[in-house]
């Protein structure tokens, strides 16, 4: 069952992604290599590779190894995160039609699904604290750069700004309270996929 769940997801992340660089529709859908601008993309292009990671791993039987179920749990709770975000700020913002279409729908909605429902349903690995805490590194990483390049490049006007998430629209101290929310958003993933699989166990 879980390879089968790993083969969808790959497919279904680099599919979706490919359709996207060439047909992209949607709100927040760049053509291109552009794309790789957003979290969106990147956090589905990493659960699509830790999909495969975890694929190549097991093949004839073999364990994935703890190192692989760690980025399995980082990757769910990354785009676990691009899920709560169109759900509560970028749905209401853009519409949830244009959240929920082509590649969007895929990258929104079905792979973070799934993602956090393989962690939780068929992972057998008990994380820990710490595993919780590393959850953190995908915003952190992303974080530095989004606020890095605008540091840098400054925000600029519509259509070509670098705040392409509106993060702070409504000034500066807004946008970081913003990426506040969105650090601990990612720690309560971590922490209600970690107790999801107590309750399980038990």
């Amino acid at each position: 069952m879980r390879k089968i769940v790993n083969i969808f997801l790959f497919i279904a992340v680099f599919g979706s992604w490919l359709s996207m660089l060439f047909f992209g529709t949607g709100a927040l859908v760049q053509t291109g290599i552009g794309s790789l601008r957003y979290f969106t993309v990147l956090s589905n292009l990493f659960a699509g590779f830790t999909a495969a990671a975890w694929l190549i791993r097991t093949r004839g039987g073999a364990e994935a190894g703890a190192g692989v179920e760690r980025l399995k749990y980082i990757a769910a709770a990354a785009v676990g995160l691009t899920f709560v975000t169109v759900m509560v700020f970028l749905g209401p913002l853009y519409g949830y039609p244009a959240m929920l279409v082509g590649a969007n729908l895929f990258m929104h909605l079905i792979t973070p699904v799934t993602a956090i429902a393989e962690v939780i349903f068929l992972s057998d690995v008990e994380y820990t604290r710490r595993d919780n805490a590393l959850v953190m590194i995908s915003p952190l990483l992303y974080g530095s750069f989004y606020l890095g390049n605008i540091a840098i490049n400054g925000i600029g006007e519509w259509p070509d700004t670098n705040d392409w998430y509106l993060f702070f629209t409504w000034g500066f101290p807004v946008g970081m309270v913003i990426f506040t929310v969105i650090f601990v958003v990612t720690w309560l993933l971590g922490f209600l996929m970690r107790k999801a699989k107590r309750t399980k166990r038990d």
